[in-house]
């Protein structure tokens, strides 16, 4: 919970400082970037993370992973720089996550996932992403996911509300009607 409550902190802040410059959706796809990076490489991960290393040698390899980025925002910067000055790098994966969430919900979006049998196309799933707006009242932002065991049809996710519109869920209705009669 300690975690949670410092990560949260971090992440309100943050979204505080990029959203009075106008870069909330930036610096978001930024620290998704970064902390994805970090997710993917141990030994990466390792040298930041290990407190066997000295801040010094941690200051370093941010301050390379920055400029092997390119253009960060400076307001990200200024944090994972703060992040390592007070040992507290190794909560970036829950800030990320927080952040985001965070972001979302000031922009007036909510995420969602969409399963089906077979890859969507963009227009597919632009259009699927309008339908669920209009019943979220909300902006949804999709993540498309492959399942091979969807007989047909899409499922979708958003927030905890599952619309499922599967073969399989059809059938299973289907069934449950006609063993009433």
């Amino acid at each position: 919970m300690v975690n949670v409550s410092i990560a949260r902190r971090y992440a309100r802040a943050l979204l505080d400082v990029a959203t009075e410059a106008g870069r909330a959706d930036a610096v978001s796809e930024q620290l998704s970037s970064f902390s994805g990076a970090l997710a993917q490489n141990r030994e990466l991960a390792d040298v930041l993370f290990n407190p066997a290393f000295s801040r010094e040698q941690r200051a370093s390899v941010v301050e390379a992973l920055l400029k092997a980025l390119g253009k960060v925002e400076p307001v990200l910067a200024n944090t994972l720089r703060l992040l390592v000055d007070r040992n507290r790098l190794g909560y970036l994966p829950d800030i990320a996550r927080l952040y985001r969430d965070m972001a979302d919900a000031h922009a007036g979006r909510v995420r969602g996932q969409v399963t089906s049998a077979v890859p969507l196309s963009a227009d597919t799933l632009q259009s699927l992403a309008g339908t669920l707006k209009t019943l979220t009242q909300r902006n949804v932002v999709l993540e498309a996911k492959v399942d091979p065991t969807v007989l047909g049809g899409v499922a979708a996710q958003v927030g905890s509300t599952l619309y499922d519109g599967t073969l399989r869920t059809q059938l299973e209705q289907m069934r449950r009607q006609l063993k009433q009669r």
